[in-house]
């Protein structure tokens, strides 16, 4: 049976970092409890103002490559860039939406690894902020991480997060699209495209030429984040790239999150998650690759 997770707002954690919500989860992020929209939410968020929420931080690096990746990516609303005072002020206001970085700890993660989700969420008037209509919720990073992981793939999780808003419009009835597992029904699809990812994405045993030889697909290559960067930047075509959150100290119990994102589309096409052991380190995993190579 899965486990139901609950939100709390963590005033310690809010200090630390200004702001941000707390979100301890007894389970997956899947299963959050957040209210899937419905389609009259649907048809409100495309008339609404997207209010992207900055860190209070004159030095916070997510402030400086959020508002660069909105404001080259994100088309699919009106928006403005709000703090924290301001999103408290107006998040029960349905004119609005909000993109919001949150900070994410689960129950059973004995690391106590708090990791860093993007959110994009609905302006409502309701008690709670876990009772908002919550359209998508992707991990971005480690907490106190720097932003060296992510800053080039900052831009294409904008992409991404607009793709699955149109998606779900597609078809509201599939509520599987609240979940990040709904979209390896794609993998299929995946050896008829190009995969990038870094040597250091690659758990240490495949970090070998005789690694390669035996597990890679025939269309993994081992990039650059230069490399990776480009192809993001020129939406390269049939190409995707990996975006791998997980703790750096890889601390046993804690969890490895591994996403494939298309340059071109913004699609995903693979999810997956795995808790770090001594079989199981911090990366893609011999398994992984057997199972996007498959087909």
């Amino acid at each position: 049976m899965r486990n139901i997770p609950y939100i709390y707002l963590n005033s310690i954690m809010i200090k630390k970092l200004t702001f941000f919500l707390a979100l301890a989860l007894t389970g997956s992020l899947m299963y959050s409890q957040s209210p899937f929209p419905e389609p009259e939410d649907l048809k409100q968020f495309y008339n609404t103002k997207t209010l992207v929420v900055l860190e209070d931080n004159l030095f916070s690096s997510y402030n400086i490559l959020i508002r660069d990746a909105v404001e080259k990516y994100w088309e699919i609303t009106d928006y403005d860039f709000i703090g924290a005072s301001d999103f408290n002020e107006k998040r029960k206001d349905p004119a609005y939406s909000f993109l919001v970085l949150t900070a994410t700890r689960f129950d059973k993660d004995r690391s106590g690894t708090f990791f860093n989700f993007i959110n994009l969420l609905l302006g409502k008037d309701v008690g709670r902020i876990e009772e908002m209509p919550e359209f998508c919720a992707i991990p971005l990073s480690v907490q106190d991480d720097d932003a060296t992981g992510y800053s080039h793939k900052m831009g294409i999780l904008i992409r991404f997060i607009q793709a699955h808003v149109d998606h779900i419009r597609e078809d509201p009835s599939l509520t599987g699209k609240r979940y990040l597992e709904y979209y390896n029904r794609f993998v299929p699809e995946i050896p008829g495209k190009t995969i990038f990812v870094t040597e250091y994405d690659l758990v240490p045993e495949l970090r070998t030429a005789e690694a390669a030889d035996e597990y890679y697909p025939e269309n993994l290559k081992v990039v650059s984040e230069s490399e990776i960067d480009e192809a993001i930047k020129n939406k390269a075509e049939h190409t995707l790239v990996l975006h791998r959150v997980g703790p750096v100290k890889a601390e046993k119990g804690g969890l490895c999150f591994k996403m494939l994102l298309g340059t071109d589309d913004a699609r995903m096409y693979f999810y997956g998650e795995h808790r770090i052991s001594d079989r199981k380190p911090n990366g893609l995993l011999i398994s992984d690759l057997k199972r996007i190579g498959r087909f």
